[in-house]
């Protein structure tokens, strides 16, 4: 029985240029699982939540640790931020990439097994938990992320999120990285956050506590609860099953590349 690949081929021939070379060993050795194998068995756990010690051999995408080293081997060595940058300029040349208005939020994860930035959950009856903080444009296309505990205040990381934002190529002449508008809910109605973009020349769409209705510029700001729900899709993000904050930080990043690949034309 033929069992479906994971990984198309646009999307593969955008990531195996990114790929560090391995050299074979001297000493032999059993053969290395192919990276595009290894990158097949990535997705399937990433999309099912499958848990890696059992990622069915039947489908040929080697064991389940390999393909999970080879995600570590990779966060280390730059992959994912650099097949997202890839894509943001792709979309940015098409016209995908809409800086007019981008989005920021948070939303909690829960369940994870301890380790790193993870905190009681103060909207959970204070179990153990974690914290995404995206921002996206005005399509709700993923452009930067961090995480934190459950119990972090969402404007703890605002300045740092924003500062994180990445230059995009794409077009002629010098990359964008600031958009015109930032939206943002109640949750980061401080004087510090609207100083924050005004030195960075983007006007603040912050709603102000008990002044603006959340439906008054939330509808505007609906994209970025939208992408959140996409990538709580994801079997594996749904909660965090992660430990190891890196590992939980590599699958955010690959999820993020599959939305970007979803928004170019070609898999439109």
């Amino acid at each position: 029985m033929a069992v479906k690949k994971e990984v198309s081929a646009a999307l593969w021939s955008r990531i195996q240029p990114l790929l560090p070379e391995v050299r074979k060993s001297p000493r032999g050795g059993r053969p290395r699982l192919s990276d595009e194998l290894a990158l097949n068995g990535i997705l399937f756990v990433l999309r099912t939540g499958t848990p890696w010690e059992y990622l069915p051999q039947e489908l040929g995408f080697g064991s389940g640790m390999t393909c999970w080293r080879r995600l570590r081997e990779w966060q280390v060595a730059g992959v994912w931020h650099r097949l997202h940058l890839v894509l943001l300029a792709e979309l940015h040349g098409a016209g995908r990439l809409d800086f007019s208005r981008f989005s920021l939020d948070g939303a909690s994860v829960g369940q994870p097994p301890g380790g790193s930035y993870t905190g009681p959950n103060p909207t959970d009856r204070g179990k153990l938990g974690s914290k995404r903080h995206l921002v996206t444009d005005r399509q709700g296309i993923p452009l930067m992320f961090c995480v934190t505990g459950a119990n972090r205040h969402d404007s703890v990381v605002f300045e740092e999120l924003v500062d994180a934002l990445p230059s995009v190529a794409g077009k002629r002449g010098r990359p964008r990285r600031w958009p015109e508008k930032l939206h943002a809910d109640k949750g980061y109605d401080f004087a510090r956050c609207r100083r924050h973009l005004r030195r960075r020349g983007i006007q603040s769409r912050i709603a102000r506590r008990g002044v603006e209705r959340n439906d008054r510029l939330g509808r505007h700001r609906w994209v970025v609860e939208r992408t959140h729900a996409w990538l709580a899709a994801f079997g594996k993000l749904r909660i965090r099953f992660e430990r190891a904050v890196e590992t939980h930080v590599a699958l955010l990043s690959l999820a993020c590349c599959v939305i970007c690949c979803r928004a170019l034309p070609e898999f439109c």
